[in-house]
């Protein structure tokens, strides 16, 4: 019953990543905005979810991770009802910003409590489950924000989290066990601040063009170089750079960056390519785009029981050979106009990014303290967002779909060099 608490709590976070962006036109028409002022809904959910990530992770393995998930939980309901009734745009991107530190708390602690709560040699089992579940939250998103919208408001897409949460945080509190916390640093508020200032900047030069000029550019660099420099001196920093050292923790960051950057281009690209002539209608493509991520659940599920039987690399190594074959295959979609063929190669596109991420998230782990699981698991989440990141501004310079899909194709292939460097258990 503690993982399903955990995992009901988590549930939440995708789902509200992806249901929103189908609401975008409706928020806009509704508060009298156009679609680039609304889009700051989208932006400011992406920035503090990327840099509160390792933050919330730090503050889980200072003062309980059990504790942070259910104060996460509570920020992600607050702000939700706050999200349902706002009225200006305003009180609506204040209501995504807490919406977002509250699912940035609830993330990486929920992937540490795992590791407390579960035995080693079942580890990888769970984080399938995991991944199952977060990924159906982003699958069924878009598709509940639509139905929720058509038949009330974009407002009903915020109020549909309040009963999911309640139920969550009463859940946790009930079976998930109190973990012994041995508090041994204070919060690196420094590096924290360095972190927050820089990965802030990234993410409006790449969500936010109108913004970006040199100065920008300016912070990125010299906030990066300070925020390194800074952690490398500390005793107890934000990013332990030493973890990085760890060969499984390395190639595990690696892996989940590329494969969360096929997965995103995969999604971002799709819809401009398929729609450009009329091949499909939007409701055609939204359905073979439900069905690639319908495929990611299932094998994310599926992936937890792989490494047991033939290892961590090789489940890895398998997965980045699928999505290449995969990859490859999407030249064919330039001039396809079957529905099955779409479909096809979309289910086998989510086979190879699902199947192997259990392994991927259980070696991030494998070689860490579990006093640091907090700040391990939040790494790893940033490095997920990170590789989101990269898909955005390749769509974003629009290099066409053939340079796009040979992108994609690299990272499948780099995949499989980085899948090389994972040790076995």
């Amino acid at each position: 019953m503690a993982i399903v608490a955990i995992l009901l709590g988590t549930f939440i976070v995708p789902i509200n990543s992806t249901m929103v962006s189908v609401g975008l036109q409706s928020v806009a028409t509704s508060m009298n905005m156009s679609m680039s002022s609304i889009t700051w809904v989208v932006t400011i959910y992406l920035i503090v979810m990327t840099v509160a990530q390792p933050l919330a992770g730090k503050i889980g393995d200072l003062y309980g991770n059990r504790r942070i998930f259910l104060v996460g939980i509570v920020l992600f309901l607050v702000a939700s009802i706050v999200c349902m009734l706002a009225s200006n745009f305003i009180t609506l991107l204040i209501g995504r910003a807490v919406q977002a530190f509250g699912g940035a708390l609830i993330t990486p602690n929920a992937t540490a409590m795992l590791r407390y709560i579960t035995p080693k040699e079942k580890l990888v089992q769970t984080f399938g489950i995991f991944g199952f579940s977060m990924s159906l939250g982003a699958a069924i998103g878009p598709l509940l924000g639509a139905l929720l919208i058509e038949q009330w408001s974009w407002h009903a897409t915020f109020a549909v989290n309040v009963p999911i949460l309640v139920v969550a945080f009463m859940a946790a509190m009930r079976y998930v066990p109190h973990v012994e916390v041995q508090k041994q640093a204070k919060l690196d508020l420094i590096g924290s601040s360095l972190f927050a200032i820089t990965l802030s900047s990234i993410v409006l030069i790449v969500t936010q063009q109108n913004y970006t000029n040199v100065v920008l550019w300016l912070i990125v660099i010299v906030g990066a170089i300070a925020f390194v420099r800074y952690e490398q001196r500390i005793e107890a920093p934000l990013i332990d750079f030493q973890l990085f050292r760890k060969r499984n923790f390395r190639a595990a960051n690696m892996s989940i960056l590329l494969n969360n950057g096929v997965m995103y281009g995969t999604l971002l690209l799709m819809p401009t390519l398929l729609v450009i002539d009329e091949r499909f209608t939007l409701t055609q493509i939204g359905a073979a785009l439900f069905t690639f991520s319908v495929a990611i659940s299932i094998f994310s599920w599926i992936g937890g029981k792989f490494e047991g039987s033939i290892g961590r690399k090789r489940t890895i190594t398998l997965a980045f050979i699928i999505t290449a074959l995969a990859m490859c295959s999407y030249f064919l979609l330039i001039t396809n106009s079957s529905l099955l063929v779409l479909h096809v190669i979309l289910f086998v596109a989510g086979i190879g990014l699902g199947i192997g991420v259990p392994s991927m998230q259980a070696a991030s782990l494998s070689d860490v303290d579990k006093s640091a699981s907090g700040v391990a698991s939040g790494i790893y989440s940033t490095f997920r967002y990170i590789g989101s990141t990269i898909a955005s501004v390749l769509i974003s310079l629009q290099l066409g779909a053939s340079i796009m899909m040979s992108v994609l194709v690299i990272f499948a292939v780099v995949g499989i060099v980085v899948s090389a460097q994972f040790e076995e258990m």
